[in-house]
């Protein structure tokens, strides 16, 4: 008889190999993560990989634990009564306990002509299906991106110092997190390399044909490539598996992470959805899930109370080149007048991304080291879940 206990990690990005590397804390547990993917995806960098200025690539070698055990294949279904999953290899592995952190992707982009004729960005294979085909396009031809969250914004400026002529359409405004004077100095940044933005009322996309990009006003812009960054969408991978989900998708926890089904998987990233309150996507919210979803495992084979998410932003980066940059500084989640911009600002951005991937690399050698998930804030979100706490529906019954 053994008393070792089997995690199983799905999902191999930011909150999937912090949750993998923190849970070899204890000696008596094994860990198993399962990718689709043999090597890591900085996601951050994806934008710098179609301008060609970095892989966005790491070795796995280079960020998990080598206690982890690395399966290189998807996850067709989760059996939660029989504790195991299907990979689509066809084989099976048990499990006592599932983190489920299968991420996100680019959402399917209702616009008629968006699927057949934009190029979405949000995953590598994405990205790299892009790279060849923004190397060969004409120099003088019209570049359109479409989106102006951190990821429109960083690929318009990315691919405008690529000497592009590039145009980014808002569909509203520039950067809606941002702080009136944030968005003056991204705008002003734009502007020195030549982006065009297309702001305001009526800006949306109402469809993409081969060579152009037309709005809900009635313009037409010309547009030899499309780049789509309007929105993410989630794996169907709960729905498949009869777990309980969110409108988009996501799997439904209590604010321990723990699904409402079964309190033997655990969610974390961009596919959970604590209390019917999700986080923002982005890696700033991942790696900290990733922490808080491998602590209340560890607890509850500690048999003790797993505590709640700790959900703090304290602001955003964003890219603007290789030359320029800004980071937003914010207080419960919204931006705040202060910002570090110019080339400061990308040395901040810089930091981070590599600071991201030392992050994860540092649990890996030293399991427990990471500790901003247990940072003091996150009072404007105990204050949503106060307010809502009396017409939220009932918890579905879980199973042990």
């Amino acid at each position: 008889m053994t008393n070792n206990t089997e995690v199983v990690v799905i999902g191999g990005g930011y909150a999937g190999v912090m949750a993998a590397n923190r849970l070899t804390r204890r000696d008596d547990v094994t860990v198993t993560l399962i990718n689709p993917r043999p090597t890591f995806v900085n996601r951050i960098r994806l934008h710098q990989l179609v301008a060609g200025s970095d892989s966005a690539v790491v070795d796995y070698r280079e960020v998990l634990s080598e206690r982890v055990a690395l399966v290189a294949d998807s996850v067709a279904r989760i059996d939660s009564a029989g504790r195991s999953v299907t990979l689509a290899s066809g084989s099976t592995v048990g499990y006592d306990y599932l983190v489920y952190a299968v991420g996100s992707g680019s959402a399917d982009p209702a616009v008629p002509g968006a699927a057949e004729f934009a190029h979405p960005i949000a995953t590598l294979e994405e990205a790299e299906r892009l790279r060849p085909v923004f190397e060969t396009l004409p120099a003088t031809a019209a570049v359109t991106v479409v989106g102006a969250g951190p990821t429109g914004i960083e690929t318009a400026a990315e691919l405008a110092e690529a000497n592009r002529a590039v145009t980014l359409v808002c569909g509203g405004g520039l950067g809606p997190y941002l702080h009136p004077r944030g968005r003056r100095s991204v705008a002003k940044r734009l502007a020195g390399l030549g982006v065009t933005v297309v702001d305001g009322p009526d800006t949306t996309v109402t469809a993409v044909t081969r060579d152009a990009v037309r709005l809900a006003d009635g313009r037409e812009l010309p547009s030899a490539l499309t780049v789509w960054t309007a929105g993410f969408g989630v794996p169907d991978l709960a729905v498949r598996s009869g777990l309980s989900t969110d409108a988009l998708g996501r799997l439904r926890t209590d604010e321990t992470l723990t699904s409402v089904d079964d309190v033997r998987i655990v969610a974390a990233g961009d596919s959970a959805a604590p209390s019917g309150l999700p986080l923002r996507m982005s890696c700033q919210a991942a790696i900290p899930l990733g922490a808080r979803a491998a602590d209340t495992v560890l607890s509850r084979i500690a048999g003790k109370q797993p505590s709640p998410l700790n959900a703090v932003f304290a602001g955003q980066c964003i890219s603007l080149g290789r030359r320029d940059g800004i980071f937003q500084f914010a207080r419960n989640d919204v931006a705040v007048w202060f910002n570090i911009d110019g080339r400061p600002g990308a040395k901040l951005k810089e930091f981070v991304c590599k600071g991201v991937v030392k992050q994860l690399a540092g649990e890996g050698d030293k399991p427990g080291s990471y500790r901003l998930h247990l940072t003091p804030g996150g009072a404007q979100r105990q204050e949503l879940l106060r307010a809502g706490r009396d017409a939220a529906p009932a918890t579905a019954e879980r199973t042990a």
